[in-house]
């Protein structure tokens, strides 16, 4: 039975797949087989012999039960794959199996593996990520919301603004994850502390087959590890994403407050918000969102602790990696996939957008008013001092801008009537909000998309 919620509820299925035991033991055959078809290849094992292990260097020959029986006795857990590799290879070629290479030569290659299958997951997610948000930017770049700093009112802007922020925000990630990617994807095999003195003369050729014929990159240097900053910087990545998560689901549920009540995360027909509240309809899929968000990021400590091993390596690493990489994977593609669900559903209220705008008689529109006031020649500080007044006005007795404006003898000198009902049109003062929506999401369309 199974304990970590990982394994029973927040996963999806791809993604955890490439952390299963059995992916993890299939990944390191993969390598034996590569180094044994590598050292056929510059004669130093009989090409049979390799034919033979990579013919056998399968699960469904290589069982995970038999490796955990081994494991058992041996206590060492690459020890008992290459024990029952070993076993269950004919005609001598088990004796070949593992030849002169160390534990970390297979499991960290092995995990470069999982990682590119892994990444490519990522990447997908984040594309379509990308996709929906650009999609909700263009549907959204002439509706017209209250902006609020401080949680305060503000002044206007557009849902499509918020959108494109956020999907700029995903494609600096994507381009992360290409840098992550050309420094992660690498495997060594290099020996007990990285001399390649198992390996002899030919130690380079073999490194260099060995990746070649896995599709990874050969490290430059390593001593019995490949260096952990590299799976660190994966961590930080990781947790980068999960922090834009994080920020757009907090968004969602602060607009969807009951005071609020803009924007509501997609509810179905026969879904429940509260066990004893009926009418309760809770953000709860940004929530868990935000939830699972600081379990990612609580990964990056224990992940930057683990570069700094003792001499040429220690086993420090290896049970934290055992946890944060696959978890961090696995949490980061579960709350991808269910924010590009939530977006992709967004449901909008109109009516209280609109209706939120009057909650502040019309204040955030004196910075336009300022600024037409300034282009009439009044200072700037004097059009601000005199608009802080009739502000403080306003929320004293609870009266329009528009009406206190008129009613005030020096405001009233200075400001038409008419040119009063332009300036307090929010739609009216929105700067270049859509054209920045139409360049930013015509911009990532073509960057990642087209």
């Amino acid at each position: 039975m199974s304990v970590h919620p990982i394994e029973n509820r927040y996963y999806y299925p791809e993604m955890r797949g490439i952390f299963t035991e059995e992916a993890r033991l299939q990944k390191m055959l993969d390598v034996e087989a590569a180094l044994s078809w590598a050292q056929a290849q510059l004669g130093l094992i009989p090409p049979e012999a390799a034919e033979e292990i990579g013919r056998k260097a399968k699960t469904a020959y290589v069982r995970l039960e038999r490796v955990k029986e081994l494991e058992r006795l041996l206590d060492h857990d690459v020890m008992a794959m290459v024990s029952a590799l070993s076993e269950v290879c004919e005609g001598g070629a088990g004796g070949y199996v593992h030849l002169g290479a160390t534990s970390y030569d297979i499991v960290d290659t092995a995990l470069a593996l999982q990682i590119r299958d892994a990444l490519e997951l990522l990447e997908r997610d984040l594309k379509e990520l990308l996709r929906v948000l650009i999609e909700q930017a263009e549907a959204h770049k002439k509706t017209i919301c209250m902006g609020r700093t401080h949680g305060q009112h503000a002044i206007p802007t557009t849902y499509g603004m918020k959108f494109a922020i956020w999907a700029c925000e995903v494609s600096r990630h994507l381009e992360r994850l290409g840098e992550c990617r050309r420094r992660a994807l690498v495997g060594k095999m290099s020996g007990a502390v990285g001399t390649m003195a198992g390996f002899g003369p030919e130690g380079f050729e073999i490194q260099r087959l060995t990746m070649e014929r896995l599709g990874l990159k050969p490290a430059d240097i390593t001593n019995q590890v490949v260096q952990r900053d590299i799976h660190a910087e994966l961590q930080c990545l990781l947790a980068l994403i999960a922090g834009t998560l994080d920020k757009i689901g907090r968004e969602i549920r602060n607009l969807q407050r009951t005071e609020i009540s803009e924007v509501y995360e997609p509810f179905s027909p026969g879904q429940v918000g509260s066990s004893t509240m009926p009418h309760k309809r809770n953000p709860h899929k940004s929530e868990r969102i935000c939830g699972l968000a600081r379990i990612i990021r609580a990964s990056v400590l224990p992940s930057l602790e683990t570069i700094a091993l003792e001499h040429e390596r220690d086993l420090t690493n290896s049970s934290v990696e055992r946890i944060t990489i696959p978890e961090g994977f696995i949490l980061t593609d579960y709350i991808l996939r269910q924010m590009i669900s939530i977006i992709r559903g967004l449901e909008f209220n109109y009516e209280k957008i609109t209706q939120n705008f009057d909650l502040s008689l019309g204040l955030p529109m004196t910075e336009r008013i300022m600024i037409e006031l300034t282009r009439k020649g009044l200072g700037r500080q004097r059009a601000h001092e005199m608009l802080r007044r009739l502000a403080m006005r306003c929320w004293r007795e609870k009266r329009s801008l528009r009406e206190v404006i008129l009613e005030d003898g020096e405001a009233s000198s200075l400001i038409e009537r008419e040119e009063l009902d332009e300036w307090l049109r929010p739609e009216a003062y929105l700067g270049t909000a859509v054209e920045q929506v139409e360049r930013v999401t015509r911009k990532l369309r073509e960057l990642w998309l087209d």
